[in-house]
């Protein structure tokens, strides 16, 4: 029988074929799976490698003083970001990323290790445009850039227990900043971008939500008198070896607070100097007694209920006061004295005489009008309340009302002195205080009679013409009202012998009130510690320039040149 000599050579053909065809099918069928059964997963995954939505970074908005000069604002930079898991794939590239950044290859390799299974950590914050650009010329895999807002704050330490900062990531932490973040801060876009495999942005796919930049705020603050009011404080912490000191300027007709500044103080531009003891607002957030500085207001109540006139006089002899078991004391035995006489020498055993005359409840009721010991509504974050005497305790004893009437037994804020002090000056009109520019006089409400306001204006005169404890705060070609204070500072619930706080409140000028000011000095060391030696002059300092500055007219000529 013959055999067929070509049947090996088609067996093998068919072999041959039958695994093309396997190979056919198993590729139609992988490619059917990818592109219609798998396709909205890898789809997705692709995206999520190639697509981001990114923040829009949003203008903050800026702050300035009361003439438009800046004391906050938002200046465009770059930071440097990586992506970890790209960027351990070139170790090579680490040394020199590490030299132009200023830091070491170890740190570089930290910030890779640490962020193993992240796609992104901050490798510098706010980098300078020089080192940004030196950074991008490397062209590193993994190695991206982002555009923030850094603040900046102009005037340093001037505003800056006013202004407060905020934090790397541009929100408010103190002051201002943080008091109105939400107005300031507005809302950030977003967008959808696509990045190559270098992290690098290739282009803008959508807009998702567009930025809304942050309000600019208009302070009440003139940066003129801001800087004389930190100047002259500056210098008198200095000169007088002081613990520390606060100022309150404000502007009798509108409430707004014109200065305010305390010592010691920062440059909210240097976060190392961003220490509680040295970024708090003592103005607003430190509590002390008044002492003498409150009893303008004693002898107002007691004019407003009708148990004085300016001509009602007072015997002070021998020179103190016997109430139970205490003592009160004058400097000196004055004798038989009027009540301008009793502001004027700041007679304790006067006022406390003044103060038992009046009935309890009246008397309480009225000087809760004050609002001594309530907040002032300045929408400070931090502002404290102080504090009053407990009105039942207040009624029964007569040392509580005899010790009040002299600024012991409450405490109040340098504000809250300042806002009471701009009410005599405004005709008995309590203001609400202002941060903010103020196109018309706010409403407030009328706490005394115009003319009781103005015979406590001419009582306070009295106190810088001789004779007065507060001669040195006299202003030449104006004439100033104001009162002296000086208090002994406490430690542990007992007075210390040797620790006081030297007070001067006042205002000028006095024919028409424009300005009110309180200098309070925290146990001066050095030259002295009455408020009528280191408070006082201080006044003089800056109402000297004030006056000049504001173009306010001179009302007291005679003193114009000396005289």
């Amino acid at each position: 029988m013959k055999r067929n000599k070509n049947k090996p050579y088609f067996t093998r053909l068919q072999a041959v074929g039958f695994i093309f065809s396997l190979i056919i099918i198993s590729l139609v069928v992988r490619l059917i799976k990818l592109q219609v059964l798998d396709y909205d997963f890898l789809r997705g995954k692709g995206e999520t490698r190639h697509l981001r939505v990114v923040t829009i970074p949003v203008h903050r908005g800026m702050i300035t003083d009361r003439h438009g000069e800046p004391l906050a604002v938002s200046t465009p930079v770059d930071s440097i970001w990586i992506n970890p898991k790209l960027l351990s794939q070139t170790p090579e590239q680490w040394a020199v990323l590490g030299n132009t950044l200023g830091v070491s290859r170890n740190y570089i390799a930290d910030k890779v290790q640490k962020g193993a299974t992240h796609e992104f950590a901050y490798l510098k914050r706010w980098a300078e445009p020089e080192l940004a650009n030196r950074i991008q010329a490397l062209d590193i895999l993994g190695v991206g850039f982002q555009s923030e807002y850094k603040r900046y704050y102009p005037t340093g330490p001037l505003a800056a227990h006013v202004v407060g900062f905020t934090n790397v990531d541009d929100i408010g932490q103190e002051g201002i900043e943080l008091g109105f973040n939400s107005v300031l801060q507005g809302i950030p876009g977003k967008k959808r971008i696509i990045r190559d495999s270098r992290g690098r942005t290739i282009g803008d796919i959508e807009n998702i939500r567009t930025p809304q930049p942050g309000e600019d705020l208009r302070l009440s603050i003139d940066l003129q008198l801001q800087y004389l009011a930190y100047q002259k404080l500056k210098d008198a912490i200095q000169i007088h070896e002081a613990q520390a000191g606060s100022i309150v300027i404000l502007d009798v007709h509108t409430g707004e607070i014109l200065a305010m500044t305390s010592q010691p103080s920062y440059n909210p531009n240097d976060y190392t100097q961003r220490q509680g003891q040295l970024y708090r607002n003592r103005s607003i957030t430190d509590l002390f007694e008044p002492g003498s500085t409150i009893k303008p207001f004693i002898m107002g109540i007691a004019l407003m209920l009708g148990k004085v006139t300016p001509y009602t006089f007072f015997d002070t002899t021998p020179g103190y006061l016997q109430i139970g078991r205490y003592t009160i004391h004058d400097v000196h035995n004055y004798g038989r004295i009027d009540i301008g006489t009793i502001i004027q020498k700041s007679s304790n055993v006067g006022i406390s005489k003044v103060a038992l005359d009046l009935d309890p409840q009246q008397f309480f009721q009225n000087f809760s009008q004050l609002e001594f010991g309530m907040s002032t509504a300045s929408g400070f974050p931090g502002e404290v309340e102080g504090h009053l005497p407990n009105p039942n305790t207040f009624q029964k004893s007569e040392i509580a009302r005899a010790t009040l009437s002299f600024g012991y037994g409450l405490s109040v804020t340098a504000l809250q002195l300042a806002r009471a002090y701009a009410m005599i000056g405004a005709g008995g009109i309590l203001r609400p205080a202002s941060f903010f520019y103020q196109k018309q006089p706010t409403e407030g409400k009328f706490i005394w009679t115009k003319e009781i306001a103005h015979a406590v204006l001419t009582m306070l005169e009295r106190v810088t013409i001789n004779g007065g404890t507060g001669t040195q705060a006299r202003v030449p070609g104006y004439r100033v009202a104001g009162k002296t204070g000086t208090v002994k500072k406490t430690h542990a619930g007992h007075y210390t012998k040797n620790k006081y706080i030297a007070l001067f409140a006042g205002l000028v000028p006095v024919s028409n009130p424009r300005l009110a000011a309180v200098i309070m000095i925290d146990n001066p060391k050095k030259g002295g510690y009455y408020g009528g030696t280191i408070a006082a002059p201080i006044f003089s300092q800056i109402m000297i320039d004030a006056m000049r500055l504001l173009n306010i007219a001179p009302d007291n000529l005679q003193t114009a040149y000396g005289k």
